[in-house]
């Protein structure tokens, strides 16, 4: 479908793709805060509690996830206050198949035309609006708005749009479907790598447990995004969560993708400890 032929939600209206979810943390969450210029013209555009992030290349915007389905309209009118026209939005980038990041990605995309590019994996949860079976937080259950128009992208693929370059990190472990973005900003002669990172924290539902036999992917995935993200050149950091990154709405100090994965280690191993500890009562 293209732009011309865009269907956008009436005013006013029950819109299905942005009715809010009632979720614990939502008003933390979705904390309002103004559009913030990161660097050259990559932008904040997101919340207090959860992140998203607009890019201007020259030939079409880049966002990057979507927050919960209310959050939606906010997104689009903080990029109107920048200036730019949301339907202008060529692709929107999401980091994992979780109602928390991925809810508004069915409006935006709807209401600006944008196609959505995730994983593999990721893109399953996408269209089916719900939680994969192997997904450590699965026994919550619930759904979200079920996105149609989506690309698959593989892990180290770039995104080539205008004079920006932005490349795709598997970053499996939170879910398996989880996937991280990087990307040059300049300003002046100065240049920067920014990261936006998929969450990395090993929560899950009460019953599920890391040390069984089952989740010993997960646990592999959980290893392999902590290499990849001490590899990856890191100058600003964007977490999916905010606070996960270490200071306000993102972390610039060095070492900062290093430190993220290590916080993740760090309650990894004490999450599989204690369930040692707990089967050896």
């Amino acid at each position: 479908m293209g732009k011309g032929a865009t269907n956008v939600a009436v005013p006013g209206a029950d819109d299905p793709l942005t009715r809010p979810m009632a979720a614990e943390r939502a008003k933390e969450w979705l904390a309002p805060l103004p559009p913030e210029k990161l660097l050259g013209k990559s932008y904040l555009v997101g919340f207090g509690g959860l992140s998203v992030v607009l890019i201007d290349t020259g030939a079409g915007l880049v966002l990057i996830d979507g927050a919960l389905p209310q959050a939606a309209p906010m997104i689009l009118a903080n990029i109107r206050k920048l200036g730019f026209d949301p339907r202008d939005i060529k692709f929107i980038l999401s980091t994992e198949p979780h109602f928390d990041h991925a809810g508004g990605l069915a409006a935006l995309s709807r209401d600006t035309g944008a196609t959505v590019l995730a994983s593999a994996r990721g893109a399953e949860g996408l269209r089916a609006g719900a939680l994969a079976k192997d997904d450590p937080q699965s026994e919550y259950g619930g759904s979200w708005p079920r996105v149609t128009r989506i690309r698959v992208v593989q892990d180290g693929q770039v995104l080539r749009l205008g004079r920006t370059a932005i490349t795709a990190h598997a970053t499996p472990g939170h879910t398996m479907g989880s996937m991280s973005w990087s990307w040059k900003a300049c300003e002046k002669k100065v240049c920067k790598a920014i990261v936006f990172a998929s969450s990395l924290n090993p929560v899950s539902a009460d019953t599920y447990r890391y040390t069984a036999s089952a989740s010993a992917p997960v646990i592999r995935g959980f290893e392999a995004s902590y290499k990849r993200m001490d590899a990856l050149k890191c100058d600003i950091l964007i977490s999916a969560h905010p606070d996960n990154a270490g200071q306000g709405r993102y972390n610039d100090k060095p070492g900062a993708c290093r430190s993220y994965a290590e916080r993740s280690r760090l309650l990894l191993a004490k999450r599989l400890a204690r369930e040692r500890q707990e089967v050896s009562r």
